[in-house]
């Protein structure tokens, strides 16, 4: 696979305070990653602002809103995220706002992505905020509803990632969360899976924070990523 294609797999996660502390990240990384995801975090410290200028440079950015609300407000809200450029936008996997949504990101580039279960929550958190499935059987219930409602793709822990992709098909995009290199630490994330494991079941994109964000050397710890992955697709 291009190293191009590949970097534009690995996406890494602005998870950071501070505007200050996002563009020494993404200046550390210079030309190694092209796709950023800006959650809660950033946003709410003038991050919609800086993807706009990550857009401007050339770079893609994954917007990580994770919306829910009425019909009429995500579609609101959706377009005019649309509007900005964005190539990825996430949204909690419920039917009526995923089909909310596509409606009205049509027309646009836009990649609408259905978040299924967080990865920081296991069979007990599920069962603590009322839910009767295991992670898997809700896991895979929202990837079936998300190919229904016509989204570009979901959004999942990698320990589900092939049965997703057996589930929604070799077009849509999985985005898998919850990465950590052999050895890391896995900090708040309870589905965590390595790069290479990802890639093989069937991951189009992995998310990566921390391990690159909070490392001494983030271009050097992002280009250790991408050879794992590289060597995943080669094997």
């Amino acid at each position: 696979m291009p190293a191009d294609e590949m970097r534009g797999r690995l996406i890494v996660g602005l998870d950071v305070p501070t505007l200050a502390e996002a563009e020494k990240v993404v200046s550390a990384l210079g030309d190694t990653v092209s796709f950023y995801k800006i959650g809660y975090q950033l946003a709410f410290a003038g991050g919609l602002d800086f993807a706009g200028d990550l857009i401007r440079s050339g770079r893609q950015v994954f917007l990580d809103m994770k919306l829910l609300d009425i019909d009429n407000t995500v579609a609101k809200g959706v377009e005019n995220i649309a509007r900005m450029g964005v190539a990825m936008l996430t949204l909690h996997a419920y039917p009526k706002a995923m089909r909310a949504a596509v409606a009205a990101a049509e027309g646009s580039g836009l990649c609408l992505l259905g978040v299924t279960v967080l990865t920081s929550m296991d069979a007990q958190d599920l069962i603590d905020a009322g839910y009767e499935h295991d992670p898997q059987t809700l896991v895979l219930r929202r990837a079936e509803q998300a190919r229904a409602a016509g989204m570009g793709g979901v959004v999942c822990s990698a320990v589900e990632a092939a049965l997703v992709r057996s589930v929604v098909g070799p077009d849509m995009a999985v985005v898998t969360p919850g990465i950590r290199p052999a050895g890391a630490d896995h900090g708040d994330q309870k589905r965590v899976v390595t790069p290479a494991d990802a890639i093989r079941a069937g991951a189009s994109h992995l998310v990566v924070a921390r391990p690159i964000v909070a490392a001494d050397d983030p271009k050097s710890a992002a280009e250790a990523i991408l050879r794992e992955m590289h060597r995943a697709v080669g094997n």
